[in-house]
C-alpha cells in the first residue's frame, strides 16, 4: 500500500499544481479614458495613443486610436501628430498592430482592457513606470497627461487616475480579474 501511495504523489502534486493554476486568475489592465465633448465649429475626433514607460523611456505600446478606415491607409501620415508618442516607438511601430490599434473614438467614456499575462506587460521588470496618454485633434489640440505607478500593480493602490485638461477628460486604470 505504502508503494502505491508514494507513485501517485507525484501525480497528486501535478493535479493540484493544476487546481491552482485553474483557480487563479489572469489579470487584465483596465484603462478608461474621457474624451470631452468640445463646442467647436469643426470637430474630428483625436487620436490617441496609450503606453507605459519605464525611468529609461523605454516605452510599451498598449492602444492606439486612428483613423484606420482612410483610403490608401492615409490615416497613418497624422500619426505623428502624436508627437511624445511618435518619439517613444510610435515611428517605429508598424501599424496596424492587431490588439493595439483600432479607430478613433468620439466623445465619452471608453474602456478597455489589456491582459497582463497575454502581452508585452508580462515581460515588463519591476519599477516606476508612467502610463502616458496622448490625444492630438485635427483643427484642435493636442494634450498628454500622465500617470505615475510602480509595476507590478498593487489592487490595494488602484485605482489611479489623472484629469486632462482640454482634449482627454479623466484618465483611469485598474486591474480586473
Amino acid at each position: 500500500m505504502e508503494r502505491k501511495l508514494f507513485k501517485s504523489l507525484p501525480g497528486m502534486a501535478a493535479m493540484g499544481a493544476l487546481f491552482l493554476t485553474m483557480g487563479a486568475q489572469a489579470e487584465n489592465l483596465q484603462v478608461s479614458i474621457e474624451i470631452p465633448r468640445l463646442s467647436v465649429a469643426e470637430y474630428h475626433k483625436p487620436y490617441v495613443a496609450v503606453w507605459l514607460e519605464d525611468e529609461s523611456r523605454s516605452a510599451t505600446q498598449i492602444a492606439v486610436w486612428y483613423d484606420v478606415e482612410m483610403r490608401n491607409n492615409e490615416g497613418e501620415k497624422w500619426l505623428k501628430d502624436l508627437r511624445q508618442w511618435w518619439r517613444r516607438g510610435g515611428r517605429s511601430l508598424d501599424v496596424p498592430v492587431d490588439g493595439i490599434t483600432s479607430a478613433t473614438y468620439g466623445p465619452g467614456e471608453h474602456t478597455f482592457e489589456v491582459s497582463i499575462n497575454g502581452s508585452d506587460l508580462a515581460d515588463l521588470a519591476p519599477g516606476k513606470y508612467r502610463l502616458r496618454v496622448e490625444a492630438a485633434r485635427e483643427v484642435g489640440g493636442r494634450e498628454l497627461v500622465e500617470i505615475p505607478l510602480t509595476w507590478p500593480l498593487e489592487k490595494s493602490s488602484l485605482p489611479l487616475s489623472v484629469k486632462g485638461s482640454e482634449e482627454l477628460g479623466q484618465v483611469r486604470i485598474a486591474l480586473q480579474p
